[in-house]
């Protein structure tokens, strides 16, 4: 309520750090979600997995179980009017990035579960990537066809790397 008050829009929810540091579950995550949604403000909601369990091949379930949280506690037309952020965090202040076909994959997948409950929201949802985009691999990011655009962290600090990145969308 407080941020709304201050006249905020948007709000970042389910970033790693609040899950890694603040041991934030999906339940609260949810939570934060249908107060942001009450308060009038749109969340952007982030969704990613960790290196390990990359590795492990249980990307799709470790999302899932992200998301479905909300779109169990909400439902899914409460996503229309939301922000989805794929933000892997083994990509994330690492030095490395998913590959554009990875990315792609994931974010397929995230538009692919909200279809199961409504194909029309699914449609027009929005679906950031948020592992390190920069410059150099923007374009090529943004040219898939579910990833709608970048949610972004450290390059934009940096006045030329932002503009670089807004460029590379308008393409």
């Amino acid at each position: 309520g407080m941020l709304a008050d201050f006249g905020c829009r948007y709000v970042i929810i389910g970033r790693r750090e609040r899950r890694a540091l603040f041991h934030e579950s999906n339940d609260i995550a949810a939570a934060k979600f249908d107060a942001a949604i009450k308060f009038g403000m749109t969340p952007i909601f982030c969704v990613g997995e960790t290196l390990q369990e990359r590795e492990d091949g249980v990307t799709e379930q470790v999302v899932a179980k992200q998301l479905e949280v909300v779109l169990n506690h909400a439902g899914a037309e409460s996503v229309a009017k939301t922000v989805i952020a794929y933000e892997p965090v083994w990509a994330i202040g690492t030095g490395k990035t998913a590959t554009p076909g990875q990315a792609q994959a994931v974010h397929a997948f995230i538009r692919q579960r909200v279809a199961r409950l409504d194909g029309a929201v699914a449609q027009g949802l929005r679906i950031l990537y948020g592992g390190s985009m920069k410059p150099g691999n923007a374009a090529e990011l943004m040219a898939m066809p579910d990833i709608d655009g970048g949610l972004i962290g450290g390059a934009s600090l940096v006045a030329e790397e932002f503009v670089a990145i807004c460029r590379a969308a308008q393409q």
